[in-house]
């Protein structure tokens, strides 16, 4: 008898618990997202989009970044993990690694294979390269793993960094249109998304073509179609209408990732996943955590002043307004949370600002290569260089010993050589990052992002405004603001109405979930929360 009452007290006390918590959470990250856009788009938004989670909810104005590669896959893995790729290991989408001295991908993982349609390679895929607990692993182990973590993205980066490494499932696009796994979550596809791929949804929104949402009169925010600092789309001049048909045969269901619609498609997936598997439907917490794509090809394509991109976010304005709804009828009014932040922002373009008498410029990366080999060439007879990305320098230390060279002269020698180009503010060797006194406004953000089993001989900072990267377009990396300054909101269960213009730092994010949860703090994090959403 005592043992049943036990057991009974047992059970309520931890309904009660669960009864702490929203049913749901919702994590959306917004790709290559610049706070700018909630400002400059602002007039244009409806009020049941981004301005239903601002209105109703909490906005972080002054959210950044605080290391760099400012990329995706690390932004993704910062968000979650509430710590920077020091800690968590992932310090790029791909990366030379100096341990291995091979090239990797974040997500690679040659031990797994694609489950549905898509080729071999795009599903060997698995979070075995983040090296720490996610705010969603934390989930998945308070809740005795009951409660569910699906994560969902065109990308499968994503897709994957988010979930975690004990998520039900991540499902991510192929080329071939359909959304695909790997067997590091299951031997085959839910029958439910077997079902949603077979109906070929993308080609409604490929057959109806891109034109613009609103009449050209609303998008005096942006420069005219078919400037200068646009790059083509599939192929096609960047000009509307858009024959997306004529791009698709040409082409595969990929070129759906740098339109609109590819954000469309994703949320048409999240509503099917909150649906067929049953998310937010009982007390024991469920968090889907959804990434949104196609902002990040349009802006890289097209750049952040053109039409396209405008009209994209417009779009997402609707979509967002969509799900917001579904959740509403769903899951229950004040039953589930919702934030959303984006993996970083993005650079202006540097012709763009050239032209406008702001002297900046961008450099190709082959360019600087071959700078850097003719340079070596020059001074030590040899190119010493092993690999130069994402600001990295790797030195090859097996020419260097077989030359008889002194690594930490070889290193200086290439940092002055490197600080005399145009494009270079700052230049640091591996040994000034490992002794980071903190003082260093750029060395911590480099430090932050720097994994000393990983990252190169000397990491290169570049003057504000110049960016390596094509004249078309846009890119981000640095640690400077536009890159950075990201935005951050929360709406729903238990967050008040409210604002905040203090400076923040993306890694809040996961501890802050952690806390508005009562669950364990992922093992990395720092643990600094946002205390504004915890005052009622």
């Amino acid at each position: 008898m005592k043992k049943t009452v036990l057991l009974l007290l047992l059970v309520v006390s931890f309904n009660a618990w669960t009864q702490k918590r929203p049913k749901l959470v919702v994590g959306i990250v917004v790709d290559q997202m610049k706070m700018d856009y909630l400002y400059r788009f602002s007039d244009d938004f409806s009020a049941s989009g981004f301005k239903r989670l601002m209105n109703d909810g909490y906005v972080f104005h002054n959210m950044h970044y605080n290391y760099m590669p400012t990329y995706t896959a690390p932004g993704h893995a910062s968000i979650y993990t509430g710590t920077t790729p020091a800690v968590h290991g992932i310090v790029g989408n791909e990366w030379f690694s100096s341990s291995t001295g091979k090239e990797m991908y974040c997500t690679d993982d040659a031990s797994v294979a694609t489950i549905g349609d898509g080729t071999a390679k795009e599903g060997e895929m698995s979070p075995k390269n983040l090296q720490t607990t996610t705010i969603t692993d934390e989930l998945r182990l308070a809740t005795n793993f009951k409660g569910k973590v699906i994560g969902i993205s065109l990308k499968d980066r994503g897709a994957i960094l988010p979930a975690g490494h004990f998520a039900n499932w991540a499902f991510w696009f192929s080329k071939t249109g359909a959304f695909i796994s790997s067997t590091f979550y299951g031997e085959k596809l839910p029958n439910w998304v077997t079902e949603f791929n077979n109906n070929k949804n993308y080609l409604r929104y490929i057959n109806k073509g891109w034109n613009l949402l609103k009449p050209i009169e609303t998008y005096n925010e942006s420069l005219a179609d078919n400037n200068v600092y646009e790059g083509k789309l599939n192929g096609a001049p960047p000009v509307f209408p858009y024959n997306l048909k004529e791009m698709y045969d040409k082409n595969d269901a990929g070129i759906l990732r740098s339109t609109p619609f590819g954000n469309n498609l994703l949320a048409d997936f999240a509503k099917q996943t909150i649906e067929n598997e049953n998310l937010g439907s009982d007390d024991v917490t469920d968090f889907l955590t959804v990434s949104f794509s196609s902002t990040d090809y349009v802006g890289h394509i097209l750049g952040p002043r053109s039409l396209e991109l405008q009209d994209t976010y417009l779009r997402l304005d609707e979509t967002l307004a969509d799900l917001l709804n579904y959740l509403d009828q769903k899951v229950g009014k004040n039953n589930y949370l919702v934030f959303l932040t984006a993996d970083h922002a993005g650079a202006e373009n540097a012709k763009y600002l050239n032209d406008n008498k702001y002297k900046v410029t961008n450099v190709e990366p082959k360019e600087i290569r071959a700078a850097l080999k003719q340079f070596s060439i020059a001074t030590y007879g040899e190119d010493l260089i092993l690999n130069y990305s994402n600001y990295n320098l790797f030195l090859n230390k097996a020419i260097l010993k077989s030359k008889g060279l002194d690594v930490a002269s070889v290193k200086n020698g290439f940092k002055t050589f490197l600080q005399t180009q145009e494009q270079v503010k700052k230049v640091y060797t591996n040994d000034e990052i490992n002794a980071n006194s903190g003082n260093d406004l750029f060395l911590n953000s480099i430090s932050k992002g720097f994994d000393a089993s990983q990252n190169g001989d000397l990491v290169i900072l570049d003057k504000p405004g110049y960016i390596e990267y094509g004249q078309t377009g846009t890119s981000h990396g640095t640690p400077y603001s536009y890159d950075t300054h990201v935005p951050l909101l929360l709406y729903g269960w238990n967050i008040p109405k409210g604002a905040s213009h203090d400076k923040k730092v993306i890694t809040q994010i996961a501890p802050t979930l952690a806390q508005l949860l009562q669950i364990a703090f992922p093992n990395g994090t720092e643990s600094e929360v946002l205390t504004e959403v915890f005052k009622k």
